[in-house]
């Protein structure tokens, strides 16, 4: 009877000590993406992921947090673990920043929300601080307010360039990376559920084409940016356009010549940026051509940003937007799942002859349900497009396999 006694304590003590080894790898935050060389990478292993764009879930949650939920499951029952959205909301009505250094707490409440809920299901945020576009206040907003506050700015392009309207910006993202969650009590400085600072949505500037504007100011952005907060990765925004660092690439690659302002190569090399990203829209950049000459299009935007970002840069690649929109001539569900199915296979080829560094894609975009005043011809409704959304899951389901083998070899 003894021994059975000690042997019976002996179990149960063991019993114990493996229920709190349980709870604390349960209480264990999850790690920081990071990167290493070319790659994004958690503990060391190979970071891949299939992803959405969802850039109105701050405005959602403050009214209405249950859509905000919705989304997020469906999103996550198809496999998406990367989530990019927007982390500004200037002067407009509702808005995240009324004036400048003035804040709506209920909109700052919602975004907590975002990332607590982001959180519970195990999705990773990319959060966008300012507009290139006048949606959601953007650039104009800002140099408006300068303006107001007695400035003298000639255009838009002034944002990148005025002491003030860059201070305003600084203090927009002090505001933002130091803020502390009402719901997690983290600061999002110190949340891993946040996987990357984008410092604008893809930025333009029509004064400069040159792209070396840009850059100054991501330089200074970048590194001010970094300075509060070293443990979050950060990547500017672009679309990929060429500047004048790679003359050839503008004529090879640029859709149509075009030049925005921005270079691809010389404001990625700035070295607080840790990553590359790249935009497409074949749709209408290359407006009346062919669905194959689009193909051909994205097949080379994809292998030229993709071989810059490995061997000129030394950088992962993140595919951050493309979509197919219900607006296109010759629509059909069934084009739009060949388009997706097409950019997914690209992707996940490129991740896997890379060994990881084409990181992932986020498709252009994900709405929940009863959001039509939200809808932009782009939108893809997880519970209502069923063969999307098993397009959407086969990449998903592919990507977490490949990362899964790439670990395994890592190790």
């Amino acid at each position: 009877m003894a021994s059975f006694v000690v042997g019976l304590r002996r179990f149960l003590g063991a019993l114990a000590l493996l229920l709190l080894a349980h709870q604390a790898a349960a209480a264990e935050p999850p790690a920081f993406v990071g990167r290493s060389g070319s790659k994004l990478v958690v503990n060391g292993s190979p970071f891949l992921f299939n992803g959405f764009n969802a850039y109105w879930l701050m405005n959602v949650a403050s009214e209405d947090q249950a859509k905000v939920s919705k989304t997020l499951s469906d999103a996550a029952a198809a496999g998406l673990t990367v989530c990019r959205t927007w982390a500004f909301n200037d002067g407009g009505n509702p808005s995240l920043q009324s004036s400048p250094g003035v804040y709506n707490e209920k909109m700052f409440q919602g975004l907590d929300f975002v990332v607590s809920e982001a959180k519970n299901h195990s999705i990773r945020l990319i959060l966008s601080l300012v507009n290139n576009f006048k949606d959601y206040g953007g650039r104009s907003q800002y140099v408006q307010w300068a303006r107001d506050a007695g400035e003298s700015i000639q255009t838009d392009d002034d944002f990148y360039t005025n002491a003030k309207v860059k201070q305003y910006y600084k203090n927009h993202v002090q505001k933002v990376l130091t803020r502390v969650n009402t719901i997690t009590k983290v600061a999002y400085k110190d949340d891993p559920t946040i996987l990357s600072w984008e410092l604008m949505n893809e930025p333009r500037c029509e004064v400069d084409y040159s792209g070396q504007t840009v850059t100054a100011w991501v330089k200074e952005m970048a590194a001010y940016t970094k300075s509060i907060d070293s443990k979050h990765l950060l990547q500017v925004g672009f679309e990929g356009f060429y500047g004048n660092s790679t003359p050839d690439k503008i004529k090879l690659y640029n859709p149509n010549g075009y030049q925005l302002g921005t270079d691809f190569i010389t404001s990625n090399q700035v070295n607080e940026i840790d990553y590359t990203t790249i935009h497409a829209y074949p749709d209408i950049w290359l407006q009346g051509q062919s669905e194959e000459a689009r193909k051909t299009f994205l097949q080379q935007w994809f292998s030229s940003h993709w071989n810059d970002s490995v061997k000129v840069l030394g950088k992962p690649l993140v595919f951050a937007e493309f979509g197919k929109s219900k607006t296109a001539p010759g629509y059909s569900q069934k084009v739009r799942d060949d388009f997706f199915s097409y950019v997914y296979d690209v992707i996940y080829s490129d991740a896997e002859t890379s060994g990881g560094s084409f990181s992932g894609g986020l498709v252009w975009q994900v709405m929940g349900d009863g959001m039509e005043s939200y809808y932009d011809g782009y939108e893809v409704v997880l519970s209502q497009d069923s063969t999307t959304t098993a397009v959407i899951k086969k990449q998903s389901d592919a990507m977490a396999a490949l990362e899964k083998r790439l670990s395994g070899s890592h190790h």
